[in-house]
């Protein structure tokens, strides 16, 4: 692996030479196809270099962009399969939640206890700084409304596990960290489409109660799947055989309305009641998915392990559909928007930080919240994105600022790493310590 490695960094070089070739003769033959090689080189290649290893899954993000703007076509649709289709959208977001969810345990709640003060500043500072950065970049840069909307939309989303990540290798407040990034979570159904009503109702039509229903469908519904497989893994004999009870109930349910109750729901229900009965089926569905991958789990104790590779495969598939669909949005505004998602990403680390020093927080908690309000899920972002039919619009700022925010969480960790706190709480890295194994996804 590492003589591959090196081998396509050594013709990177190469590659660039023929790029650059490409485009001084305006030839697209050859300029498009070297772009894509040259972005999978580099992609690769980065993993012999120590110090750039942990950038190697930006790097991939990089290769969805560049794959995507050279051949858009080709991440549209494959055949009859639209790759943009909402329920394919839904499914996937539903695996990088649950693969976010699986990083996170029901225990992680049990940081209120300690951490309540610091909880509450930084669901403050997240879900007031971000969305109101957004709309206030949307007031300066003019974009067109749907592309504004994906502005405020990503600064409404709560925070995701790669701040989880970029606080542990900051070596900063990671009972905090996780505590913060749980009660987010739980919150955003209320919270986003609240935000999103407020701040963008002017730019795009914002049905409250139809997208808190489709964060529940995308976020709560995973990661209450993953919470059923963390319980089952302390729970007791009895109430394994409860819930192995309550799993067969529900694929009952199921068989029923494939034989015909679906029919009869949708014909004697109200709109209201059936939107009900659809919510329940998504619990039913999440409680038959946590059993099935706990069963699995017993079998296999690793399979954790590589849960994560498959939310890391999500969100690139996110990035280059949501590229392909937004090609020519963003040949005219993607430099505006990557300026958009540093100022945005920078205000986040900036006044969290500040703000938490100004609530009297301690210097490691204050980093901590500095990387909870500035990382937002991007993942949740793309999903809402999806599911109202919107990628190429609305899923625009996601698709730029998720890279960034990994690249400059990143390059802030390493930082702060170096310059450790003086006379840092003991409790604290031992904490830090402790919850090592809950923030090993690099979403």
């Amino acid at each position: 692996m590492k003589r591959l490695q090196q081998f396509c960094l050594g013709i990177s070089g190469l590659l660039l030479i023929v790029l650059l070739a490409g485009l001084l003769m305006a030839n697209a033959r050859l300029w498009t196809p070297a772009s894509v090689f040259l972005a999978v080189s580099l992609a690769v290649g980065i993993g012999a270099i120590t110090s750039l290893k942990s950038y190697q899954y930006t790097a991939w993000i990089i290769v969805a962009v560049v794959a995507a703007m050279a051949y858009p076509d080709a991440f549209l649709k494959w055949g009859p399969l639209d790759l943009r289709n909402k329920w394919l959208i839904l499914a996937i977001v539903q695996m990088v939640m649950f693969g976010m969810g699986i990083q996170m345990s029901i225990r992680d709640f049990s940081g209120l206890a300690t951490t309540g003060k610091g909880v509450l500043i930084g669901l403050l500072c997240h879900f007031s700084i971000m969305p109101l950065m957004g709309f206030m970049l949307t007031r300066i840069f003019h974009f067109d409304p749907e592309i504004a909307a994906g502005i405020i939309l990503i600064g409404s989303c709560s925070s995701g596990l790669a701040s989880n990540v970029m606080v542990y290798l900051a070596r900063a407040n990671l009972v905090l960290s996780v505590t913060v990034t749980a009660m987010a979570t739980l919150a955003a159904p209320f919270l986003t489409p609240l935000l999103m009503r407020l701040l963008a109702g002017a730019l795009i039509e914002v049905k409250f109660t139809s997208m808190m229903m489709e964060i529940i469908k995308i976020v709560i519904v995973p990661i209450g799947a993953a919470f059923l497989h963390d319980y089952l893994k302390r729970a007791s004999t009895k109430g394994k055989r409860n819930t192995s009870v309550i799993a067969v109930m529900c694929v009952l349910w199921f068989t029923g309305q494939a034989f015909g109750m679906w029919h009869w729901l949708t014909v004697n229900l109200t709109p209201q009641a059936l939107q009900s009965v659809q919510l329940f089926n998504f619990f039913a569905g999440a409680f038959i998915a946590g059993s099935a991958y706990h069963l699995l789990y017993s079998r296999n104790k690793n399979i954790d392990k590589y849960v994560p590779y498959l939310s890391m495969f999500g969100i690139v598939y996110f990035t280059t559909v949501t590229t392909a669909a937004g090609r020519d949005n963003l040949l005219h505004v993607g430099l505006l928007l990557f300026i958009a998602s540093v100022i945005h990403n920078g205000a986040g680390y900036f006044f969290g930080y500040w703000l938490s020093r100004l609530f009297k927080l301690d210097k490691n908690s204050a980093r901590t919240i500095a990387f909870e309000v500035g990382l937002q899920n991007g993942g949740m972002a793309s999903g809402l994105a999806g599911t109202m039919g919107k990628l190429a619009t609305v899923g625009l700022a996601p698709a730029v600022f998720s890279p960034w925010m990994n690249i400059s969480g990143s390059i802030l960790a390493n930082y702060w790493r170096r310059r450790p706190v003086k006379k840092a709480d003991d409790k604290i890295i031992q904490n830090h310590d402790k919850l090592l194994s809950q923030s090993t996804c690099t979403l």
